[in-house]
């Protein structure tokens, strides 16, 4: 080789001084290094780890969860409407996160269980179903629930004790059978919506700007369920019961009932 002196690069790494006949410069530090360290990580490029620190990074963005102790971030902005802070999916909704804003709200009115079970009955009383049609229901729930339990799906982390059962109608634009599904009774109308979304793979438009939204109605009457209801107390107000069919339908943000029920089949 020594009839060649000028030909290849050796290493910038102090260690290695390898002789590269391909070598690479780095765009931060503008050194040139040999294939082994020719990544920004490999040199310990101190440029390039200055440019990433002070937000000059111009590759692909994430977004952290503000969530104390939480590591998960996503590519999308998922911010709370109440504290306006971001959050991971898995701590969008406000008892998820401890929201200052729901705490405010209940150090203030002392009352928020109360404010919880008014909002909670509100989409049902709008549309109330005659005492005969829920004595009807509650008893064609319990001789489903046992048929529910042998197929159903959901997240094998709930306890036996604590699972409600459901037979879930999914939106009529999907062309999907109704789902046999099990939820948390700790869990909202609204994270019913997003697991039932998650496990058949449905667009969920809930957290954008979009003007239509995933909403669960009830598949006897088409009532509306609201989004921020326990499970727990809709099944202690018998708006809902642990074998009851429901409806998951993408509709626009002001629609309070569904009339079609009967369009909903297995």
């Amino acid at each position: 080789m020594a009839e060649f002196p000028d030909l290849g690069k050796h290493c910038s790494v102090e260690i290695c001084q390898q002789l590269d006949f391909l070598p690479f410069d780095c765009d931060g530090c503008g050194k040139t290094f040999c294939g082994d360290h020719k990544f920004p990580d490999n040199h310990d490029c101190n440029q390039m780890n200055k440019q990433t620190a002070t937000g000059e990074y111009s590759g692909e963005r994430s977004y952290f969860c503000t969530f104390e102790g939480c590591q998960g971030r996503e590519l999308m902005k998922v911010t709370c409407t109440e504290c306006n802070k971001n959050f991971c999916l898995n701590h969008r909704h406000q008892n998820e996160h401890n929201c200052e804003k729901l705490e405010i709200k209940e150090d203030k009115t002392k009352t928020a269980e109360h404010v919880r079970q008014i909002i909670a009955s509100k989409a049902a009383k709008a549309h109330p179903v005659p005492s005969k049609g829920k004595k009807s229901s509650k008893t064609a729930a319990k001789v489903a629930l046992m048929k529910l339990k042998m197929h159903a799906i959901g997240d094998k982390g709930i306890p036996q004790d604590s699972r409600v059962f459901f037979l879930v109608y999914l939106p009529m634009q999907t062309k999907l059978k109704a789902k046999p599904m099990f939820f948390s009774k700790t869990w909202t109308i609204g994270r019913v919506i997003d697991s039932v979304a998650d496990f058949n793979k449905i667009s969920n438009p809930n957290n954008t700007g979009s003007e239509q939204k995933l909403r669960m109605f009830l598949h006897d009457c088409g009532g509306l369920l609201d989004t921020k209801a326990s499970l727990e107390l809709c099944l202690q107000q018998e708006n809902l019961y642990n074998g009851s069919s429901v409806i998951l339908e993408c509709v626009p943000t002001d629609c309070s009932q569904i009339d079609n029920t009967h369009d909903y089949k297995s």
